[in-house]
């Protein structure tokens, strides 16, 4: 058994908490708030790679919780990614 399965063991399990505590959040949007939490990721095109995901849902995701107060902030747009 590879050592990083523990990890994404771990990471699955706080993102299913994540979405446990707050029923509106989507996997993605829970995944962003665990990996910057955890420094996994701290801009959207690092996120999307490292989870294998298309960048476009994750700006998506970035900007629907971006929106909602208190839940994530971003702290810097350039044309390629949102770092968070």
């Amino acid at each position: 058994m590879s050592e990083e399965a523990p990890e994404i063991d771990r990471f699955l399990a706080l993102v299913a908490a994540a979405q446990g505590r707050d029923n509106r959040l989507t996997s993605i949007q829970a995944g962003l708030l665990v990996a910057a939490e955890l420094g996994i990721a701290h801009d959207s095109r690092d996120f999307a790679r490292k989870l294998g995901i298309a960048h476009s849902l994750v700006l998506r995701e970035l900007n629907v919780l971006a929106e909602r107060e208190g839940v994530l902030q971003i702290v810097k747009r350039d044309l390629e990614r949102f770092r968070f």
